[in-house]
Protein backbone atom coordinates (compact mmCIF):
# COMPACT_ATOMS: atom_id res chain seq x y z
CA UNK A 1 0.00 0.00 0.00
CA UNK A 2 3.33 2.16 0.18
CA UNK A 3 2.58 5.41 -1.87
CA UNK A 4 -0.99 4.95 -2.66
CA UNK A 5 -2.77 8.05 -3.63
CA UNK A 6 -5.37 9.15 -0.79
CA UNK A 7 -8.99 8.26 -2.16
CA UNK A 8 -10.91 9.14 0.85
CA UNK A 9 -10.63 12.55 3.22
CA UNK A 10 -12.65 13.72 5.52
CA UNK A 11 -12.32 16.80 7.67
CA UNK A 12 -13.76 17.75 10.64
CA UNK A 13 -17.44 16.02 9.48
CA UNK A 14 -20.29 16.49 11.91
CA UNK A 15 -23.55 15.57 11.68
CA UNK A 16 -26.70 15.89 14.30
CA UNK A 17 -30.30 14.29 13.80
CA UNK A 18 -33.61 16.13 15.31
CA UNK A 19 -33.73 19.87 16.30
CA UNK A 20 -34.59 22.23 19.39
CA UNK A 21 -34.10 20.12 22.45
CA UNK A 22 -33.98 16.43 20.69
CA UNK A 23 -31.39 17.15 18.50
CA UNK A 24 -28.47 14.91 18.83
CA UNK A 25 -24.79 15.53 17.90
CA UNK A 26 -24.01 12.19 16.28
CA UNK A 27 -20.24 13.34 14.37
CA UNK A 28 -18.72 15.81 16.21
CA UNK A 29 -15.79 16.64 14.10
CA UNK A 30 -14.41 13.32 12.33
CA UNK A 31 -11.23 13.63 10.28
CA UNK A 32 -10.27 10.47 8.16
CA UNK A 33 -7.64 10.16 5.19
CA UNK A 34 -8.36 6.64 2.95
CA UNK A 35 -6.05 4.84 0.51
CA UNK A 36 -7.00 3.26 -2.49
CA UNK A 37 -7.38 -0.26 -1.83
CA UNK A 38 -7.45 0.41 1.60
CA UNK A 39 -9.60 -2.31 3.81
CA UNK A 40 -10.77 -0.28 6.78
CA UNK A 41 -13.57 -1.34 10.04
CA UNK A 42 -14.49 0.71 11.29
CA UNK A 43 -15.30 -0.78 15.28
CA UNK A 44 -17.75 0.91 18.00
CA UNK A 45 -20.39 0.54 20.01
CA UNK A 46 -24.39 0.95 19.09
CA UNK A 47 -24.79 5.41 18.99
CA UNK A 48 -20.89 5.82 18.68
CA UNK A 49 -21.59 6.99 15.43
CA UNK A 50 -20.27 4.38 12.91
CA UNK A 51 -23.36 3.59 10.44
CA UNK A 52 -23.55 7.66 10.49
CA UNK A 53 -20.26 8.00 9.47
CA UNK A 54 -20.44 5.48 6.78
CA UNK A 55 -23.53 7.11 5.59
CA UNK A 56 -21.84 10.35 5.32
CA UNK A 57 -18.61 9.45 3.81
CA UNK A 58 -20.43 7.22 1.11
CA UNK A 59 -22.60 9.98 0.10
CA UNK A 60 -25.66 8.71 1.00
CA UNK A 61 -26.59 11.68 3.96
CA UNK A 62 -24.64 15.16 3.56
CA UNK A 63 -22.79 16.10 6.48
CA UNK A 64 -23.70 19.20 8.30
CA UNK A 65 -20.35 20.77 8.18
CA UNK A 66 -16.54 19.82 6.96
CA UNK A 67 -15.59 18.66 4.12
CA UNK A 68 -15.49 14.89 2.01
CA UNK A 69 -12.58 14.64 -0.78
CA UNK A 70 -12.62 11.92 -2.96
CA UNK A 71 -9.46 12.24 -5.12
CA UNK A 72 -9.03 15.74 -4.04
CA UNK A 73 -13.04 16.33 -4.96
CA UNK A 74 -15.18 17.97 -2.74
CA UNK A 75 -18.89 15.71 -2.95
CA UNK A 76 -20.21 18.10 0.30
CA UNK A 77 -20.83 20.69 -2.23
CA UNK A 78 -23.03 18.28 -4.29
CA UNK A 79 -26.35 18.63 -5.02
CA UNK A 80 -28.76 15.28 -4.79
CA UNK A 81 -28.56 14.37 -8.67
CA UNK A 82 -25.14 15.01 -8.64
CA UNK A 83 -24.75 12.62 -5.22
CA UNK A 84 -26.33 10.28 -6.87
CA UNK A 85 -24.63 10.35 -9.91
CA UNK A 86 -21.90 10.04 -7.96
CA UNK A 87 -23.07 7.24 -5.78
CA UNK A 88 -23.97 5.26 -9.02
CA UNK A 89 -20.83 6.13 -10.48
CA UNK A 90 -18.18 5.02 -7.88
CA UNK A 91 -20.01 3.72 -4.85
CA UNK A 92 -21.37 -0.60 -4.03
CA UNK A 93 -23.42 -0.91 -0.85
CA UNK A 94 -23.63 -4.50 0.84
CA UNK A 95 -26.58 -3.97 4.25
CA UNK A 96 -27.37 -6.26 6.47
CA UNK A 97 -30.61 -6.27 5.12
CA UNK A 98 -30.20 -7.81 1.41
CA UNK A 99 -32.55 -5.37 -0.74
CA UNK A 100 -33.13 -7.69 -3.34
CA UNK A 101 -35.99 -7.24 -5.32
CA UNK A 102 -38.50 -10.19 -4.76
CA UNK A 103 -39.75 -10.44 -8.04
CA UNK A 104 -36.80 -10.44 -10.14
CA UNK A 105 -34.43 -14.07 -10.03
CA UNK A 106 -30.69 -13.83 -9.60
CA UNK A 107 -29.37 -12.57 -12.64
CA UNK A 108 -32.24 -10.13 -12.84
CA UNK A 109 -31.03 -8.71 -9.50
CA UNK A 110 -27.64 -8.53 -10.14
CA UNK A 111 -27.92 -7.04 -13.66
CA UNK A 112 -29.93 -4.31 -12.04
CA UNK A 113 -26.26 -3.42 -10.41
CA UNK A 114 -24.08 -4.11 -13.72
CA UNK A 115 -26.57 -1.76 -15.76
CA UNK A 116 -25.70 1.16 -13.73
CA UNK A 117 -22.01 0.77 -14.90
CA UNK A 118 -22.63 -0.27 -18.00
CA UNK A 119 -20.69 -3.60 -17.32
CA UNK A 120 -22.13 -6.47 -20.24
CA UNK A 121 -20.00 -8.95 -18.40
CA UNK A 122 -21.67 -9.53 -15.12
CA UNK A 123 -22.46 -13.21 -15.13
CA UNK A 124 -18.71 -13.35 -13.82
CA UNK A 125 -20.22 -11.69 -10.74
CA UNK A 126 -22.86 -14.59 -10.12
CA UNK A 127 -20.35 -17.19 -10.72
CA UNK A 128 -17.96 -15.51 -7.80
CA UNK A 129 -19.94 -15.85 -5.23
CA UNK A 130 -20.90 -19.62 -5.90
CA UNK A 131 -24.05 -18.95 -7.25
CA UNK A 132 -24.38 -19.94 -11.03
CA UNK A 133 -26.48 -22.96 -10.49
CA UNK A 134 -29.09 -20.88 -8.89
CA UNK A 135 -29.22 -18.01 -11.08
CA UNK A 136 -32.47 -17.85 -12.32
CA UNK A 137 -34.38 -18.89 -8.48
CA UNK A 138 -35.92 -15.72 -7.16
CA UNK A 139 -34.78 -14.48 -3.51
CA UNK A 140 -37.59 -16.51 -1.98
CA UNK A 141 -36.26 -19.53 -3.58
CA UNK A 142 -32.76 -18.81 -1.51
CA UNK A 143 -31.29 -19.15 1.79
CA UNK A 144 -30.29 -16.30 3.94
CA UNK A 145 -26.59 -16.58 3.26
CA UNK A 146 -27.51 -16.51 -0.49
CA UNK A 147 -29.43 -13.76 -0.43
CA UNK A 148 -26.53 -12.01 1.00
CA UNK A 149 -24.33 -13.25 -1.63
CA UNK A 150 -26.74 -11.97 -4.41
CA UNK A 151 -26.60 -8.53 -2.76
CA UNK A 152 -22.77 -9.63 -3.06
CA UNK A 153 -22.52 -9.40 -6.59
CA UNK A 154 -25.25 -6.90 -7.16
CA UNK A 155 -22.86 -4.15 -5.17
CA UNK A 156 -19.49 -5.63 -7.20
CA UNK A 157 -21.52 -5.86 -10.58
CA UNK A 158 -21.22 -1.91 -10.60
CA UNK A 159 -17.26 -2.59 -9.94
CA UNK A 160 -17.69 0.09 -7.93
CA UNK A 161 -13.71 2.30 -6.19
CA UNK A 162 -14.91 1.50 -3.16
CA UNK A 163 -17.37 -0.62 -1.40
CA UNK A 164 -19.20 0.28 1.92
CA UNK A 165 -20.61 -2.52 4.17
CA UNK A 166 -22.86 -2.12 7.13
CA UNK A 167 -22.72 -5.12 9.71
CA UNK A 168 -22.73 -7.09 5.96
CA UNK A 169 -23.27 -10.50 8.40
CA UNK A 170 -25.04 -9.26 11.34
CA UNK A 171 -28.34 -11.29 10.16
CA UNK A 172 -26.37 -14.46 9.19
CA UNK A 173 -24.66 -17.32 11.31
CA UNK A 174 -20.85 -17.75 11.89
CA UNK A 175 -20.82 -20.90 9.09
CA UNK A 176 -22.85 -17.91 6.50
CA UNK A 177 -21.22 -14.93 7.54
CA UNK A 178 -17.36 -16.85 7.22
CA UNK A 179 -18.43 -17.90 4.15
CA UNK A 180 -19.97 -13.76 2.84
CA UNK A 181 -16.96 -12.86 4.37
CA UNK A 182 -13.91 -14.79 2.02
CA UNK A 183 -16.22 -13.89 -0.74
CA UNK A 184 -16.03 -10.81 -0.03
CA UNK A 185 -11.67 -10.39 0.39
CA UNK A 186 -11.73 -12.41 -2.45
CA UNK A 187 -13.21 -10.41 -5.16
CA UNK A 188 -11.67 -7.81 -3.02
CA UNK A 189 -8.18 -9.10 -4.40
CA UNK A 190 -8.89 -9.98 -7.78
CA UNK A 191 -10.84 -6.29 -8.24
CA UNK A 192 -8.51 -4.24 -6.08
CA UNK A 193 -11.31 -2.20 -4.95
CA UNK A 194 -11.65 0.05 -0.95
CA UNK A 195 -13.70 -1.64 1.54
CA UNK A 196 -14.84 0.10 4.50
CA UNK A 197 -16.78 -1.93 6.78
CA UNK A 198 -18.79 -0.89 9.86
CA UNK A 199 -18.95 -3.78 12.19
CA UNK A 200 -19.87 -4.64 15.95
CA UNK A 201 -17.72 -7.76 15.46
CA UNK A 202 -14.45 -7.53 17.03
CA UNK A 203 -12.94 -10.58 15.87
CA UNK A 204 -13.54 -9.14 11.90
CA UNK A 205 -11.33 -6.13 12.51
CA UNK A 206 -8.62 -8.67 12.03
CA UNK A 207 -9.35 -9.11 8.43
CA UNK A 208 -9.00 -5.24 7.57
CA UNK A 209 -5.55 -3.37 7.25
CA UNK A 210 -6.82 -0.37 9.15
CA UNK A 211 -9.04 -0.53 12.32
CA UNK A 212 -11.05 2.78 13.03
CA UNK A 213 -12.44 2.86 16.63
CA UNK A 214 -15.67 5.16 17.31
CA UNK A 215 -16.49 6.18 20.52
CA UNK A 216 -19.27 9.07 21.31
CA UNK A 217 -19.36 10.36 17.69
CA UNK A 218 -15.22 10.50 17.61
CA UNK A 219 -12.75 8.52 16.11
CA UNK A 220 -11.00 7.31 19.58
CA UNK A 221 -8.16 5.04 17.80
CA UNK A 222 -6.95 4.05 14.61
CA UNK A 223 -4.70 0.93 14.33
CA UNK A 224 -2.48 -1.23 11.65
CA UNK A 225 -2.89 -4.53 11.83
CA UNK A 226 0.51 -6.03 11.03
CA UNK A 227 -1.15 -9.18 9.94
CA UNK A 228 -4.23 -9.66 8.43
CA UNK A 229 -6.59 -12.98 9.23
CA UNK A 230 -8.82 -14.81 6.65
CA UNK A 231 -12.50 -15.32 7.71
CA UNK A 232 -11.68 -18.84 8.27
CA UNK A 233 -8.88 -17.61 10.82
CA UNK A 234 -10.91 -15.40 12.92
CA UNK A 235 -13.08 -16.09 16.48
CA UNK A 236 -16.29 -15.53 15.63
Amino acid sequence: MGGNKSVITLENVTKAYGSGESRTQVLKGTSLSLEDHDFVVILGASGSGKSTLLHVMSGLEKPDTGTICYDGKDITGFSDDQLTQFRKEHIGFIFQQYYLLPNMTVDKNVKMGADLAGNADYAEMIEAVGLKEKRYKYPNQLSGGEQQRVSIARALAKKPDVLFLDEPTGALDEETGRSALDYICRLYEKYGYTIVMVTHNQNIAEMAHRVVIMNSGRISDIRMNETVKTAYEIGW
